[in-house]
Protein backbone atom coordinates (compact mmCIF):
# COMPACT_ATOMS: atom_id res chain seq x y z
CA UNK A 1 0.00 0.00 0.00
CA UNK A 2 1.53 3.44 -0.85
CA UNK A 3 0.36 6.73 -0.13
CA UNK A 4 0.78 9.92 -2.58
CA UNK A 5 -0.96 13.34 -2.52
CA UNK A 6 -3.09 14.67 -5.66
CA UNK A 7 -4.35 18.24 -5.85
CA UNK A 8 -3.64 18.07 -2.12
CA UNK A 9 -5.93 15.54 -1.04
CA UNK A 10 -3.96 12.13 0.13
CA UNK A 11 -5.02 8.85 -1.62
CA UNK A 12 -3.65 5.05 -0.95
CA UNK A 13 -3.09 3.06 -3.99
CA UNK A 14 -3.32 -0.61 -2.62
CA UNK A 15 -1.56 -2.85 -5.90
CA UNK A 16 -3.17 -6.02 -6.78
CA UNK A 17 0.29 -7.87 -6.65
CA UNK A 18 3.53 -7.48 -4.96
CA UNK A 19 6.83 -9.06 -5.24
CA UNK A 20 10.49 -8.14 -3.75
CA UNK A 21 13.40 -9.14 -4.94
CA UNK A 22 16.45 -10.06 -2.58
CA UNK A 23 19.52 -9.61 -3.98
CA UNK A 24 22.37 -11.58 -1.52
CA UNK A 25 25.58 -13.38 -1.31
CA UNK A 26 25.15 -17.49 -1.02
CA UNK A 27 28.70 -18.01 1.42
CA UNK A 28 30.91 -20.93 1.33
CA UNK A 29 34.69 -21.19 2.40
CA UNK A 30 37.68 -23.34 2.65
CA UNK A 31 40.79 -24.20 3.49
CA UNK A 32 44.01 -24.77 1.86
CA UNK A 33 47.43 -26.30 4.02
CA UNK A 34 50.57 -26.12 2.53
CA UNK A 35 53.18 -28.38 3.95
CA UNK A 36 56.60 -27.82 3.23
CA UNK A 37 56.28 -24.52 2.09
CA UNK A 38 60.54 -24.00 2.38
CA UNK A 39 60.05 -26.58 -0.33
CA UNK A 40 58.05 -24.86 -2.76
CA UNK A 41 60.15 -21.94 -3.04
CA UNK A 42 61.95 -21.73 -6.06
CA UNK A 43 59.56 -23.11 -8.11
CA UNK A 44 59.95 -19.61 -10.33
CA UNK A 45 57.41 -16.99 -11.15
CA UNK A 46 54.77 -17.84 -12.69
CA UNK A 47 54.55 -21.43 -10.86
CA UNK A 48 51.73 -22.40 -8.40
CA UNK A 49 50.23 -24.89 -6.18
CA UNK A 50 46.57 -25.36 -6.13
CA UNK A 51 43.81 -26.50 -3.53
CA UNK A 52 41.20 -29.33 -4.24
CA UNK A 53 38.14 -27.96 -5.94
CA UNK A 54 35.33 -26.68 -3.67
CA UNK A 55 31.93 -25.30 -4.53
CA UNK A 56 30.39 -22.66 -3.09
CA UNK A 57 26.91 -21.16 -4.35
CA UNK A 58 26.66 -23.74 -7.30
CA UNK A 59 29.88 -23.29 -8.85
CA UNK A 60 33.02 -24.60 -8.72
CA UNK A 61 36.32 -22.72 -7.02
CA UNK A 62 39.97 -23.17 -6.50
CA UNK A 63 42.62 -21.59 -4.53
CA UNK A 64 46.15 -20.57 -6.26
CA UNK A 65 49.27 -19.73 -4.36
CA UNK A 66 52.50 -18.63 -5.97
CA UNK A 67 55.43 -19.17 -3.82
CA UNK A 68 57.66 -17.43 -6.17
CA UNK A 69 55.20 -14.79 -7.00
CA UNK A 70 53.12 -14.43 -10.36
CA UNK A 71 54.98 -11.85 -12.15
CA UNK A 72 58.31 -12.00 -13.28
CA UNK A 73 59.17 -8.30 -12.79
CA UNK A 74 58.88 -8.88 -8.81
CA UNK A 75 61.95 -11.55 -8.29
CA UNK A 76 60.05 -13.26 -6.01
CA UNK A 77 60.05 -10.96 -3.27
CA UNK A 78 56.52 -11.50 -3.01
CA UNK A 79 54.26 -14.25 -2.77
CA UNK A 80 50.98 -14.55 -5.13
CA UNK A 81 47.35 -15.80 -4.15
CA UNK A 82 44.27 -15.92 -6.10
CA UNK A 83 40.86 -16.95 -6.08
CA UNK A 84 39.86 -18.63 -9.42
CA UNK A 85 36.76 -20.03 -10.64
CA UNK A 86 36.47 -23.56 -11.63
CA UNK A 87 33.82 -23.87 -13.64
CA UNK A 88 32.29 -23.52 -16.91
CA UNK A 89 30.41 -20.22 -16.55
CA UNK A 90 31.13 -16.96 -17.22
CA UNK A 91 29.61 -13.54 -15.40
CA UNK A 92 29.75 -14.49 -12.27
CA UNK A 93 29.55 -12.16 -9.54
CA UNK A 94 30.99 -12.49 -6.14
CA UNK A 95 32.70 -11.54 -3.17
CA UNK A 96 36.29 -12.71 -2.15
CA UNK A 97 38.24 -12.67 1.07
CA UNK A 98 41.62 -13.93 1.51
CA UNK A 99 43.16 -14.88 4.85
CA UNK A 100 46.77 -15.71 5.97
CA UNK A 101 46.29 -17.97 9.40
CA UNK A 102 48.01 -16.10 12.24
CA UNK A 103 49.22 -19.85 13.42
CA UNK A 104 50.47 -18.27 17.00
CA UNK A 105 46.64 -18.02 19.05
CA UNK A 106 46.86 -14.49 18.71
CA UNK A 107 44.31 -13.83 15.98
CA UNK A 108 46.62 -11.58 14.05
CA UNK A 109 45.08 -12.96 10.67
CA UNK A 110 46.19 -11.61 7.08
CA UNK A 111 43.15 -10.26 5.59
CA UNK A 112 42.39 -9.15 2.19
CA UNK A 113 38.54 -8.90 1.64
CA UNK A 114 36.69 -7.75 -1.04
CA UNK A 115 33.71 -7.77 1.53
CA UNK A 116 34.37 -4.53 3.00
CA UNK A 117 34.41 -2.73 -0.13
CA UNK A 118 31.23 -4.40 -1.75
CA UNK A 119 29.59 -0.60 -2.05
CA UNK A 120 32.53 0.76 -3.63
CA UNK A 121 32.93 -0.79 -6.46
CA UNK A 122 30.27 -3.79 -6.19
CA UNK A 123 30.84 -7.50 -6.61
CA UNK A 124 33.67 -8.80 -8.67
CA UNK A 125 32.72 -10.23 -12.18
CA UNK A 126 34.88 -13.81 -12.97
CA UNK A 127 34.13 -14.13 -17.03
CA UNK A 128 35.04 -17.44 -17.92
CA UNK A 129 36.55 -20.66 -16.40
CA UNK A 130 40.16 -19.63 -15.08
CA UNK A 131 39.46 -16.08 -14.22
CA UNK A 132 40.69 -15.15 -10.73
CA UNK A 133 40.39 -12.69 -7.83
CA UNK A 134 43.63 -12.02 -5.76
CA UNK A 135 46.74 -10.06 -4.99
CA UNK A 136 50.02 -10.31 -7.23
CA UNK A 137 51.47 -8.87 -3.77
CA UNK A 138 49.91 -10.94 -1.10
CA UNK A 139 52.65 -10.33 0.77
CA UNK A 140 56.43 -9.94 1.25
CA UNK A 141 58.14 -13.11 1.25
CA UNK A 142 61.18 -12.06 3.74
CA UNK A 143 58.67 -11.13 6.27
CA UNK A 144 56.58 -14.28 6.02
CA UNK A 145 59.11 -16.04 6.48
CA UNK A 146 59.83 -14.73 10.03
CA UNK A 147 56.50 -14.18 10.86
CA UNK A 148 53.87 -16.49 12.91
CA UNK A 149 51.75 -16.91 9.27
CA UNK A 150 54.34 -19.99 9.40
CA UNK A 151 54.66 -22.78 11.80
CA UNK A 152 56.41 -25.49 11.33
CA UNK A 153 57.14 -25.04 7.79
CA UNK A 154 53.01 -25.00 7.60
CA UNK A 155 51.03 -22.28 6.02
CA UNK A 156 47.35 -21.94 6.25
CA UNK A 157 44.71 -19.95 3.89
CA UNK A 158 41.27 -19.35 4.86
CA UNK A 159 39.22 -18.83 1.67
CA UNK A 160 35.70 -17.23 1.55
CA UNK A 161 33.41 -16.72 -1.64
CA UNK A 162 30.54 -15.18 -1.49
CA UNK A 163 28.17 -15.32 -4.86
CA UNK A 164 25.80 -12.89 -5.75
CA UNK A 165 22.55 -14.20 -6.28
CA UNK A 166 19.11 -12.63 -6.81
CA UNK A 167 16.27 -14.50 -4.83
CA UNK A 168 12.64 -13.07 -6.07
CA UNK A 169 9.50 -13.42 -3.79
CA UNK A 170 5.74 -13.16 -4.19
CA UNK A 171 3.77 -12.36 -1.41
CA UNK A 172 3.46 -14.81 1.55
CA UNK A 173 0.50 -16.13 3.30
CA UNK A 174 2.01 -16.22 5.94
CA UNK A 175 3.98 -13.89 8.31
CA UNK A 176 5.47 -16.38 11.46
CA UNK A 177 8.94 -17.36 11.34
CA UNK A 178 9.77 -20.77 12.44
CA UNK A 179 12.78 -20.88 15.09
CA UNK A 180 15.66 -22.86 14.72
CA UNK A 181 15.58 -26.14 16.40
CA UNK A 182 17.13 -25.77 20.36
CA UNK A 183 16.04 -29.73 21.53
CA UNK A 184 19.95 -30.12 22.37
CA UNK A 185 20.16 -27.06 24.11
CA UNK A 186 17.27 -27.88 26.10
CA UNK A 187 18.80 -31.25 26.97
CA UNK A 188 21.91 -29.59 27.86
CA UNK A 189 20.38 -26.77 30.50
CA UNK A 190 18.69 -30.65 31.95
CA UNK A 191 21.76 -32.25 32.91
CA UNK A 192 23.67 -28.97 33.66
CA UNK A 193 21.17 -28.16 35.71
CA UNK A 194 20.72 -32.04 37.42
CA UNK A 195 17.13 -31.72 37.02
CA UNK A 196 15.52 -35.16 37.34
CA UNK A 197 18.35 -37.34 37.42
CA UNK A 198 18.27 -40.66 38.33
CA UNK A 199 22.07 -42.07 37.64
CA UNK A 200 24.77 -41.34 38.95
CA UNK A 201 28.30 -41.95 37.61
CA UNK A 202 31.58 -42.18 39.97
CA UNK A 203 34.11 -41.34 37.35
CA UNK A 204 37.67 -40.97 39.34
CA UNK A 205 37.30 -38.05 42.14
CA UNK A 206 34.32 -36.71 39.28
CA UNK A 207 30.93 -37.69 39.96
CA UNK A 208 28.42 -36.96 36.69
CA UNK A 209 24.72 -37.06 36.82
CA UNK A 210 22.19 -38.07 34.19
CA UNK A 211 18.85 -39.00 33.50
CA UNK A 212 18.89 -43.28 32.26
CA UNK A 213 15.75 -42.58 29.29
CA UNK A 214 18.13 -39.94 27.70
CA UNK A 215 21.14 -42.42 28.21
CA UNK A 216 19.24 -45.28 26.96
CA UNK A 217 17.68 -43.65 23.74
CA UNK A 218 21.08 -42.60 22.47
CA UNK A 219 23.40 -45.62 23.12
CA UNK A 220 22.06 -49.44 22.86
CA UNK A 221 25.20 -50.33 25.69
CA UNK A 222 23.22 -47.63 28.31
CA UNK A 223 19.50 -49.03 27.08
CA UNK A 224 20.44 -52.76 27.56
CA UNK A 225 21.86 -51.75 31.08
CA UNK A 226 19.41 -50.16 32.44
CA UNK A 227 15.74 -51.84 30.51
CA UNK A 228 17.47 -54.84 29.08
CA UNK A 229 16.37 -58.52 29.81
CA UNK A 230 19.47 -58.33 32.29
CA UNK A 231 19.64 -55.21 33.29
CA UNK A 232 18.96 -53.37 36.56
CA UNK A 233 16.42 -50.33 36.35
CA UNK A 234 16.54 -50.03 39.72
CA UNK A 235 20.34 -48.81 40.28
CA UNK A 236 21.26 -45.27 40.86
CA UNK A 237 25.56 -45.09 40.83
CA UNK A 238 27.70 -46.56 38.61
CA UNK A 239 31.77 -46.99 38.95
CA UNK A 240 33.51 -46.27 35.65
CA UNK A 241 37.13 -47.43 36.26
CA UNK A 242 38.15 -47.15 32.46
CA UNK A 243 37.43 -43.65 31.59
CA UNK A 244 38.91 -40.62 32.35
CA UNK A 245 36.56 -38.24 33.97
CA UNK A 246 37.05 -35.34 31.01
CA UNK A 247 36.34 -38.06 28.73
CA UNK A 248 33.36 -39.00 30.08
CA UNK A 249 31.83 -35.34 30.46
CA UNK A 250 32.64 -35.08 27.02
CA UNK A 251 30.81 -37.75 25.77
CA UNK A 252 27.94 -37.15 28.03
CA UNK A 253 27.70 -33.86 26.41
CA UNK A 254 27.78 -35.07 23.24
CA UNK A 255 24.83 -37.83 23.98
CA UNK A 256 22.29 -34.64 25.17
CA UNK A 257 23.45 -31.93 22.41
CA UNK A 258 24.74 -34.07 19.30
CA UNK A 259 27.50 -31.63 19.14
CA UNK A 260 31.05 -32.58 20.48
CA UNK A 261 32.11 -29.81 23.13
CA UNK A 262 35.13 -27.81 22.81
CA UNK A 263 38.15 -29.69 22.83
CA UNK A 264 40.57 -27.16 23.77
CA UNK A 265 38.45 -26.21 26.29
CA UNK A 266 38.11 -29.39 28.07
CA UNK A 267 41.66 -30.21 28.21
CA UNK A 268 42.92 -26.54 28.99
CA UNK A 269 45.49 -26.51 26.46
CA UNK A 270 45.40 -25.14 22.39
CA UNK A 271 48.26 -27.68 21.49
CA UNK A 272 47.41 -30.19 18.67
CA UNK A 273 49.03 -33.35 20.23
CA UNK A 274 46.31 -32.31 23.09
CA UNK A 275 43.46 -32.02 20.64
CA UNK A 276 44.68 -35.28 19.00
CA UNK A 277 44.86 -37.39 22.26
CA UNK A 278 41.17 -36.26 23.98
CA UNK A 279 39.82 -37.42 20.44
CA UNK A 280 41.48 -40.67 20.47
CA UNK A 281 40.26 -41.10 23.67
CA UNK A 282 36.89 -40.09 23.17
CA UNK A 283 36.99 -42.76 20.35
CA UNK A 284 37.50 -45.55 22.37
CA UNK A 285 34.31 -44.55 24.65
CA UNK A 286 32.08 -44.00 21.83
CA UNK A 287 33.02 -47.54 20.86
CA UNK A 288 32.57 -48.49 24.46
CA UNK A 289 28.97 -47.22 24.61
CA UNK A 290 28.03 -47.97 20.42
CA UNK A 291 27.94 -44.01 19.96
CA UNK A 292 27.75 -44.39 16.08
CA UNK A 293 27.83 -40.86 15.06
CA UNK A 294 30.29 -39.75 17.88
CA UNK A 295 32.63 -42.83 16.54
CA UNK A 296 32.48 -41.18 13.11
CA UNK A 297 32.92 -38.04 13.93
CA UNK A 298 36.15 -38.86 16.21
CA UNK A 299 37.45 -40.81 12.73
CA UNK A 300 37.16 -37.61 10.57
CA UNK A 301 38.59 -35.40 13.06
CA UNK A 302 41.71 -37.88 13.42
CA UNK A 303 41.94 -38.49 9.65
CA UNK A 304 42.09 -34.50 9.48
CA UNK A 305 45.11 -34.21 11.92
CA UNK A 306 46.93 -37.02 10.84
CA UNK A 307 50.67 -36.33 10.46
CA UNK A 308 53.86 -38.09 11.44
CA UNK A 309 53.65 -37.82 15.01
CA UNK A 310 50.53 -39.24 15.85
CA UNK A 311 49.35 -41.63 13.03
CA UNK A 312 51.41 -44.53 15.00
CA UNK A 313 49.32 -44.41 17.84
CA UNK A 314 46.18 -43.83 15.88
CA UNK A 315 46.31 -46.67 13.93
CA UNK A 316 46.98 -48.48 16.92
CA UNK A 317 43.62 -47.66 18.10
CA UNK A 318 42.03 -48.18 15.10
CA UNK A 319 43.42 -51.75 15.19
CA UNK A 320 42.53 -52.39 17.99
CA UNK A 321 39.12 -51.17 18.29
CA UNK A 322 38.41 -52.82 14.50
CA UNK A 323 38.22 -49.01 12.90
CA UNK A 324 38.75 -50.09 9.40
CA UNK A 325 38.36 -47.00 7.64
CA UNK A 326 40.23 -44.53 10.00
CA UNK A 327 43.04 -48.09 9.66
CA UNK A 328 42.97 -47.94 6.07
CA UNK A 329 43.54 -43.98 5.70
CA UNK A 330 46.71 -44.32 8.36
CA UNK A 331 48.27 -47.43 6.43
CA UNK A 332 48.03 -45.10 3.75
CA UNK A 333 49.31 -42.11 4.99
CA UNK A 334 52.26 -44.10 6.80
CA UNK A 335 53.14 -46.13 3.19
CA UNK A 336 53.27 -42.83 1.62
CA UNK A 337 57.11 -41.93 0.59
CA UNK A 338 57.30 -38.94 1.80
CA UNK A 339 56.32 -40.06 5.21
CA UNK A 340 57.47 -43.41 6.38
CA UNK A 341 60.93 -42.59 7.29
CA UNK A 342 59.50 -39.74 9.81
CA UNK A 343 56.93 -42.10 11.03
CA UNK A 344 59.54 -44.86 11.71
CA UNK A 345 61.70 -42.72 13.78
CA UNK A 346 58.34 -41.47 16.14
CA UNK A 347 57.82 -42.34 19.63
CA UNK A 348 54.11 -43.48 18.51
CA UNK A 349 55.95 -45.98 15.95
CA UNK A 350 57.50 -48.03 19.03
CA UNK A 351 54.84 -48.51 20.86
CA UNK A 352 52.86 -50.01 17.51
CA UNK A 353 55.26 -52.40 17.17
CA UNK A 354 54.98 -53.66 20.77
CA UNK A 355 51.08 -53.54 20.81
CA UNK A 356 50.28 -54.35 17.53
CA UNK A 357 53.12 -56.90 16.52
CA UNK A 358 50.90 -58.77 13.61
CA UNK A 359 49.80 -54.86 12.33
CA UNK A 360 53.21 -54.94 10.89
CA UNK A 361 52.68 -57.58 8.09
CA UNK A 362 49.81 -55.33 6.56
CA UNK A 363 52.22 -52.07 6.63
CA UNK A 364 54.29 -54.18 4.65
CA UNK A 365 51.78 -54.73 2.54
CA UNK A 366 50.92 -51.31 2.27
CA UNK A 367 54.43 -49.79 1.85
CA UNK A 368 55.18 -52.49 -1.01
CA UNK A 369 51.86 -51.36 -2.96
CA UNK A 370 53.02 -47.62 -2.53
CA UNK A 371 56.58 -48.76 -3.56
CA UNK A 372 55.00 -50.46 -6.55
CA UNK A 373 52.91 -47.58 -7.69
CA UNK A 374 55.61 -44.67 -7.25
CA UNK A 375 57.34 -43.45 -10.29
CA UNK A 376 61.01 -43.06 -9.23
CA UNK A 377 64.02 -45.04 -9.80
CA UNK A 378 64.04 -48.62 -10.77
CA UNK A 379 66.20 -49.44 -7.80
CA UNK A 380 63.15 -48.08 -5.69
CA UNK A 381 60.88 -50.34 -7.02
CA UNK A 382 63.17 -53.18 -6.27
CA UNK A 383 63.49 -52.11 -2.60
CA UNK A 384 61.84 -54.63 -0.69
CA UNK A 385 59.04 -53.73 1.78
CA UNK A 386 60.42 -55.46 4.86
CA UNK A 387 63.98 -53.76 4.53
CA UNK A 388 62.63 -50.33 4.58
CA UNK A 389 60.75 -50.99 7.53
CA UNK A 390 63.68 -52.93 8.96
CA UNK A 391 61.65 -55.59 9.94
CA UNK A 392 62.28 -59.83 10.05
CA UNK A 393 59.00 -60.85 7.83
CA UNK A 394 60.36 -64.65 8.58
CA UNK A 395 59.13 -63.39 12.55
CA UNK A 396 55.88 -61.67 12.37
CA UNK A 397 54.67 -64.89 10.05
CA UNK A 398 55.04 -66.66 13.02
CA UNK A 399 53.28 -64.35 15.13
CA UNK A 400 50.45 -64.38 12.84
CA UNK A 401 50.72 -67.88 13.39
CA UNK A 402 50.36 -67.94 16.74
CA UNK A 403 47.57 -65.44 17.03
Amino acid sequence: MTTVVSGGVEQQIIPDSVSTSFIETVNGSHQFTIKGYSLAKGMSPGKFIQSDVFSVGGYDWAIYFYPDGKNPEDQSLYISLFIALASDSNDIRALFELTLMDQSGKGKHKVHSHFDRALEGGPYTLKYKGSMWGYKRFFRRSALETSDYIKDDCLVVHCTVGVVRARLEGPKQYGIVLPLSNMGQGLKDLLDSEVGCDIAFQVGDETYKAHKLILAARSPVFRAQFFGPIGNNNVDRIVIDDIEPSIFKAMLSFIYTDVLPDVHEITGSASASSFTNMIQHLLAAADLYDLARLKILCEVLLCEKLDVDNVATTLALAEQHQFFQLKTFCLKFVASPANLGAVMKSEGFKHLKQSCPTLLSELLNAVAAADKSSTSGQSNKKRSASSVLGCDTTNMRQVRRRT
